[in-house]
């Protein structure tokens, strides 16, 4: 399974009066990355409204580190941090692609709902979906213990 960064170029009309990047647009730009993860993972959003499921989020949070300007270029890297069939969590860490520097951090949580708005279970419902993000969850995982083995070495 394979992975791609999100890269993201920060836009004039993103920036404030200040010269920097607005703070909502980083919850912008979370989106982005999640909707272009989910596409390649097989489990767009466009195909996945087409058979009536939804994805709404449920909570989002931002921790801002410092500061984008217009024209940096930064990498949005997300992961799978929970996912039970009936709702998915992600991290996301938006980086300086140059320096590498954390521009900011968050976490948003989805639930899936069907046609009638009602909540339901990827699992039962849906599992060619539920199956595929249950892989990444694992695969995310995975990563996150080899990093942490290659930490303590």
């Amino acid at each position: 399974m394979d992975y791609r960064i999100y890269e993201k170029r920060a836009q004039y009309y993103e920036t404030d009066q200040m010269g920097v990047v607005h703070h909502s647009n980083y919850i912008r730009w979370f989106e982005e990355a999640r909707v272009d993860f989910l596409e390649r993972a097989g489990a767009g959003y466009r195909e996945m409204e087409e058979i009536g499921v939804i994805s709404p989020v449920v909570s989002v949070s931002c921790q801002y580190k410092s500061m984008v300007r217009f024209h940096d270029l930064v990498e949005i890297e997300l992961k799978i941090t929970s996912y039970n069939g009936v709702k998915l969590c992600l991290a996301y860490e938006v980086r300086d692609k140059d320096t590498r520097a954390v521009r900011c951090t968050g976490e948003s949580s989805h639930c899936f709902l069907g046609k009638e708005g009602k909540p339901i279970s990827l699992k039962k419902d849906y599992p060619k979906y539920h199956e595929l993000l249950a892989e990444w969850t694992q695969v995310f995982k995975d990563r996150d213990k080899k990093a942490e083995y290659v930490e303590d070495k």
